[in-house]
């Protein structure tokens, strides 16, 4: 199979998801490359991770302390990709929903950093193989995303309030959609795949004792087969028009 050429990084990158930990499963290494590369990128969390303590913290936790621990635990995550800022949208984690009020919001953070690439997940994925159900926050927060992006963001008399505010519409050009089946864009992350992991290592509260390296560069080794790459992540980018 002939490679296509990796696409460029993106000048300034806004990377949106509902939980501290979600970009550092699924696209950590594509942002540290690009990072390296010279990209500003900040990290948009819809949630807090108040509602992520199962098994790895104590019995004793409340969400209070969780949302301070979570959101440090994500801020050094960013520290050693080289992710410029951290913004944290307060939602209620677990209880998300696409509502208006929520795609204004998004809209409002698009407008202010105006990001040429927006990095989301694929809202239509329910099921992954057998063994996983996609939390629905994940879901509800690419769905509100890519309705901010297109029509929300551009749009000047959508949110007309925005404006109001001194925010501008803003075309995002392009949108890196990771967990699709229908990924055409293959980012080769051999070189900082190592970052990928120390990255997800900071999320101590989820991660407990549990060793994430053996199932990451197995994903890794699974995305890169389908460009005969060793390490790779796997999206499909929508390049929007003008």
């Amino acid at each position: 199979m002939k490679r296509s050429k990796e696409p460029p990084a993106p000048a300034r990158v806004l990377s949106i998801h509902a939980h501290p930990d979600d970009q550092e499963f699924t696209v950590a290494g594509t942002l540290a490359k690009w990072a390296r590369a010279g990209s500003h990128i900040v990290t948009v969390c819809l949630t807090s991770g108040e509602a992520g303590s199962n098994q790895h913290t104590p019995a004793d936790m409340t969400r209070e302390r969780l949302v301070k621990i979570r959101e440090e635990e994500q801020r050094a995550a960013c520290r050693v990709l080289g992710i410029a800022e951290v913004v944290f949208l307060g939602g209620e984690d677990g209880m998300l929903q696409p509502t208006l009020a929520l795609r204004r919001e998004l809209t409002r953070v698009i407008r202010r950093y105006r990001p040429d690439a927006v990095v989301c997940g694929d809202p239509t994925m329910r099921f992954y193989g057998t063994r996983y159900l996609n939390h629905p926050d994940h879901r509800v927060a690419a769905d509100v995303v890519l309705d901010a992006v297109f029509p929300s963001a551009g749009t000047r008399f959508i949110f007309p309030e925005l404006l109001d505010e001194g925010l501008e519409p803003h075309h995002v050009r392009e949108v890196w959609v990771h967990g699709s089946e229908r990924a055409d864009a293959f980012v080769d992350i051999a070189g900082v795949l190592d970052l990928k992991i120390s990255a997800l290592r900071e999320h101590r509260s989820q991660m407990g004792d549990w060793d994430p390296s053996p199932m990451i560069r197995g994903w890794a080794r699974q995305q890169g087969a389908r460009r005969r790459l060793r390490a790779a992540e796997a999206f499909r980018r929508m390049v929007l028009e003008d």
